[in-house]
């Protein structure tokens, strides 16, 4: 049984959302912040920046205050409105061929908590917290997190029905992407979404770990402030998800770049490769993994084929099966000396899809002296990891599609009654 809920979002009016919505923050260089907040007054990232107003960097508790003044600010100025009833939010973004389709709603942190949301990823205490009082001190959330659920014919249905009404949004991103945003108002269609995911035993985290787990700390914390619990309906106790089908999920890989050898010559550490690798040499001639246990690799300005020698390696579960983990056991840790896959500054993790190239030209800068390419890790692989309470190593995944910030806003604070 999962709990899915409408709400009532703050979002930005139909003239302005597609100068107000923006890419992940974190995504941006500082010229092309810089670019953008000098020239668009209406971005959401003078809210994530409230010092450039002031041509100041701020903060910690200072920067959260004056993020929390800067979305105040932006409501007065009409430049965000509220819905008047709880609400469910189909969006639908489409570039090139590829179309995805998705429902933004309310979660419960009780699901999480209890695993009928699964994750199969490890956060890190210090982000949960720096982000869940992040959360307690902005009242606010401006990005989902993205929850993969078994296709629904009911749910598909639904959306097939609003994509012939005008949508309340629509825009093209200088990326080429084109958003379209519906609001399901009717109660039958609402009351029909909410019952459909009720019959689900368990969906499953696609990205957004650290949100959710941050949603959770601020939870038990304002819980344990008001004598209630996680089960109540308190805003608090909910967190902004896109709800999106298993088979409407794209999932690719990061490359690793290593920047050391660890004092083998070329010829030495090829040998060592060999015992669990069959390799082939392939010269400038770039290669792409096509299948599972098929590993790409370039080296001194050559590509070769690595295949996983079967009788050398050991899969005894989900995790010993996912590409990411053998190179780590079988590479990185024994051969290359990383241990520490998240702390260690001598790896590096690129997403593969943004540079078909970008194993070769990434080495060829100096910076690197291997670099590795893995075959994508299916959806059957994420959820048996998830289901077996196993965690993938770092950068296993690469998950489309990436949702605006500041398209739907959820308000912690707010009256989210029914």
């Amino acid at each position: 049984m999962t709990l899915v809920k409408p709400f009532r979002a703050v979002r930005p009016t139909r003239d302005k959302v597609s100068l107000v919505t923006t890419r992940s923050y974190d995504i941006y260089t500082e010229k092309e912040l810089k670019s953008i907040l000098n020239i668009n007054p209406f971005s959401f990232l003078h809210i994530l920046r409230p010092g450039f107003k002031f041509k100041k960097r701020v903060k910690g508790k200072t920067r959260f205050k004056m993020v929390y003044n800067r979305f105040i600010e932006f409501k007065e100025n009409n430049i965000f409105k509220s819905d008047s009833e709880p609400l469910f939010y189909l969006h639908e973004k489409t570039y090139g061929h590829q179309t995805f389709w998705g429902i933004i709603a309310l979660a419960s942190l009780a699901d999480y908590e209890n695993d009928v949301i699964k994750k199969h990823e490890k956060t890190l205490k210090n982000r949960e917290e720096l982000f869940g009082n992040y959360l307690n001190i902005t009242g606010f959330n401006a990005e989902p997190v993205l929850i993969t659920y078994p296709d629904n014919d009911l749910i598909t249905a639904i959306y097939h029905k609003y994509k012939l009404r005008r949508s309340e949004y629509e825009f093209t991103t200088n990326k080429s992407r084109t958003h379209q945003l519906w609001l399901i108002e009717d109660k039958e269609d609402i009351l029909a979404i909410e019952k459909e995911f009720d019959k689900m035993d368990s969906v499953y985290i696609a990205d957004g770990h650290h949100r959710t787990a941050s949603s959770l700390f601020l939870a038990d914390k304002l819980n344990k402030e008001q004598n209630t619990s996680l089960s109540e309906g308190k805003p608090h106790n909910f967190f902004m998800s896109y709800l999106i089908p298993e088979s409407n999920l794209n999932i690719s890989s990061f490359n690793r770049f290593v920047s050391t050898l660890n004092n083998l010559s070329k010829e030495e550490y090829l040998m060592r490769l060999d015992v669990r690798f069959r390799i082939e040499n392939l010269g400038v001639k770039l290669y792409k993994p096509t299948k599972k246990h098929h590993f790409s690799m370039y080296l001194d300005g050559e590509f070769y084929k690595l295949y996983l020698r079967k009788t050398g390696y050991k899969i005894s579960n989900a995790l010993e099966d996912l590409d990411s983990q053998i190179l780590y056991k079988t590479v990185l840790d024994p051969i290359l000396g990383i241990t520490d896959l998240t702390n260690d500054d001598r790896i590096s993790y690129k997403p593969e899809i943004l540079n078909p190239t970008q194993i070769k030209s990434e080495v060829d800068t100096g910076k690197y002296e291997v670099g590795f390419g893995l075959f994508p890790i299916s959806i059957d692989q994420l959820k048996l990891v998830a289901d077996n309470n196993l965690t993938m190593p770092p950068k296993s995944t690469y998950i489309e599609p990436k949702l605006r910030t500041g398209l739907t806003i959820f308000e912690l604070n707010g009256n989210q009654n029914q």
